[in-house]
């Protein structure tokens, strides 16, 4: 996982609130066994509507997704964050997340940033077509348009693994020293390569 400490893109709005994981990424592009490949299916049904949001003029592009609360609602499939990040997010910001989708959402360095409502509100009012945000995740602010800053707080144990870009995996192999030394001071009692 990358490594994430700030960025200033593209924002788009979406100004949607209770936006479920099957809307993210419906039920049947899940058969892949890749985490690529899903952004081109991401929110689909909504997609077929001309006017829907990621269709507009300036949208194209866009690595920031603000959003309404709740956000990844849901069933827990980790294949919507995979989704919007695929399709080219790196960000979403919104008043509240879907626990697991939060959860899945680090894990693959996609940054969920919890901004209370009426801010979110702000920045929704500030976005017009193909206008950036600087988010930053140092120093736990965003700056818009119009140069308002809102500052957002992180759990500071999500926040190390983000500036990190370390996942599970990552933050285990951190351990790898102290793992291999236990291995040594403990043998398997049975030869489990021979398994």
């Amino acid at each position: 996982m990358k490594a994430f400490r700030s960025l200033t893109a593209p924002a788009v709005v979406l100004d949607r609130p209770d936006v479920d994981t099957d809307q993210i990424i419906p039920k049947q592009f899940l058969k892949r066994i890749e985490r690529t490949g899903y952004g081109e299916f991401l929110f689909f049904d909504w997609r077929q509507d001309p006017d829907f949001e990621l269709n507009r003029p300036g949208s194209d592009g866009a690595r920031i997704l603000v959003t309404g609360p709740n956000f990844g609602c849901g069933s827990s499939r980790e294949h919507a964050a995979w989704a919007l990040q695929d399709y080219g997010f790196d960000v979403v910001i919104a008043p509240s997340f879907g626990d697991i989708f939060f959860s899945n959402a680090v894990q693959v360095g996609l940054v969920p940033v919890t901004l209370r409502a009426d801010e979110v509100k702000a920045l929704m009012a500030t976005l017009g077509e193909g206008a950036n945000l600087s988010v930053d995740l140092e120093s736990r602010t965003i700056v818009d348009p119009a140069g308002r800053t809102a500052v957002f707080e992180m759990d500071p144990f999500v926040r190390t693994c983000l500036l990190e870009g370390l996942d599970s995996i990552g933050r285990t192999l951190q351990h790898e020293s102290d793992i291999t030394a236990f291995e040594e001071r403990s043998p398997s009692p049975v030869a489990t390569t021979a398994l």
